[in-house]
């Protein structure tokens, strides 16, 4: 079913004009319900003057009063005598009146603060605007922060409540798969053994058989017998009384004399007196 060539100012007048409900004018019109009641409140084109449908040839005053009857029924357009092409969609930002540019920064600070995950190309395709605008409204050193008031850009006549839909739930979508993607990383990641089990100290022994190092016993269980609890009658170990004496050389073994003979020692004394009873002849 092709739309009206002025949505809002066909749903300006549609509210204005007849007891339709707000579903059925936002299926004509390709608006969201919302968007819809925000017009009947005055929140939404204001402004903006309606333009009959029926006039127009878009709509017939059979099918409105057909509608009325039943809230349940769907308005269909009448037949063109011309065919009208579909608008191609914009890849840029999208065009902003004049009159309405004053109200980005307020529609901008509101898409910061209530959607924070909208990144800033989808926030500038939204209302038009650029990324170093966006980021100085987000640092607040914008020219004019102390008089930005967050305001809904579908209030302002910015953009329309279905592409500010489609982008949040654009946005969600992509969150949703860094979500799972990161799960599945850890998930990954997680049948290898953790960095400190391979790197650090090795398991505890399940059998008990590792004897613990001296640090790791209680002094009071360490088994050292004391130098006063030592028997006398055991020798002594050997101690170094210095440092140094354990890396001096050995001293050189003493060499035994013979045991001394008899027969040896009287034949010296005889010697000595055949030499003493000489001197005395003389």
């Amino acid at each position: 079913m092709s739309k009206p060539l002025m949505p809002k100012a066909a749903a300006v007048w549609l509210v204005d004009n007849t007891s339709l409900t707000f579903d059925q004018v936002a299926d004509y019109c390709g608006l969201h319900p919302l968007e819809v009641k925000g017009i009947a409140d005055g929140d939404v084109a204001q402004g903006i003057k309606g333009m009959d449908p029926v006039a127009s040839g878009e709509l017939t005053r059979a099918e409105i009063e057909r509608c009325q009857e039943n809230p349940n029924e769907r308005l269909k357009s009448a037949e063109r005598k011309h065919e009208v092409p579909a608008p191609k969609p914009q890849k840029g930002p999208r065009y902003t009146p004049v009159s309405r540019r004053q109200d980005r920064p307020d529609a901008i600070a509101w898409l910061l603060r209530n959607h924070p995950e909208l990144p800033d190309a989808q926030v500038g395709r939204l209302v038009g605007t650029t990324k170093p605008t966006i980021q100085s409204i987000r640092d607040r050193t914008h020219w004019n922060s102390q008089n930005i008031k967050p305001v809904d850009p579908v209030t302002l006549g910015l953009c329309s409540q279905m592409d500010l839909d489609a982008a949040v739930q654009k946005a969600a979508d992509k969150l949703e798969r860094a979500r799972k993607k990161a799960e599945k990383a850890a998930r990954k990641a997680g049948t290898l053994l953790p960095a400190e089990e391979t790197t650090g100290e090795a398991t505890a022994d399940p059998l008990g058989l590792a004897r613990p190092a001296a640090h790791e016993v209680p002094a009071d269980q360490l088994n050292v017998p004391s130098i006063d609890d030592a028997d006398p009658s055991e020798p002594k170990p050997f101690a170094v009384s210095d440092v140094s004496d354990a890396f001096t050389t050995a001293p050189a073994p003493k060499v035994e004399e013979a045991a001394p003979d008899a027969d040896s020692v009287f034949a010296k004394l005889k010697d000595l007196k055949v030499e003493g009873d000489g001197e005395n002849k003389e």
